[in-house]
């Protein structure tokens, strides 16, 4: 639990395990996580709504089970989403059968971690709630849990136009280990082994 100040009152910040009725607001943070227009490609104009249907469900990459929620003053404001790796092509499979139900679409999705890696696969923090340490909060939740639960290396993706997050992810232990591409974006892999 984290105690900070907005405009000269104290407001709690806490954060905690998703719930299948955080479902909207997981599907929001996937959304600004990725772009409107990017997630319009794979998930239709519709995409909020196959966004929620995938994240009530049980084994998929935006579930529910993989989502930690931050909340000021009881007030959800932010969603990180993360997995172990290992489980990567089974979510992914789930994830692309569930969009395919919804949309009219053939998806097919670069693969993005491997086995030996805990991966941060979304963020996103609702625009009246940013710039409050929220997503500094969340990355160190999960960052922490995941090494707390044994996974050796946390992993994530950021892309080459976007320094100001690779600066967040930096001061958080993070570092370049090579790079990729995801969804038509040149990405920088980073990675970390310490709280």
């Amino acid at each position: 639990m984290y105690l900070f100040t907005i405009t000269m009152t104290e407001h709690k910040l806490t954060h905690r395990p998703a719930k299948k009725e955080d479902a909207p607001l997981i599907a929001k943070a996937v959304a600004m996580a990725f772009g409107e227009e990017c997630i319009k490609l794979y998930c239709g104009d519709n995409y909020i709504d196959v966004l929620e249907n995938i994240a009530m469900s049980e084994n998929c990459q935006y579930s529910f089970r993989n989502v930690i929620i931050a909340e000021i003053d009881g007030i959800p404001a932010g969603a990180i989403c993360g997995y172990d790796g290992a489980k990567m092509p089974e979510i992914k499979k789930n994830t692309i059968e569930l969009i395919r139900k919804q949309v009219d679409t053939k998806v097919t999705i670069e693969e993005e971690t491997k086995d030996g890696e805990f991966y941060i696969d979304s963020l996103g923090v609702l625009p009246e709630f940013r710039g409050q340490g929220i997503g500094s909060t969340l990355l160190k939740a999960m960052r922490d849990q995941a090494l707390e639960e044994g996974h050796p290396l946390v992993g994530l993706l950021v892309d080459y136009n976007n320094p100001k997050a690779e600066a967040l992810y930096e001061k958080l232990g993070f570092k370049r280990i090579d790079t990729t591409s995801l969804l038509g974006h040149k990405m920088w892999h980073m990675q970390t082994s310490e709280p």
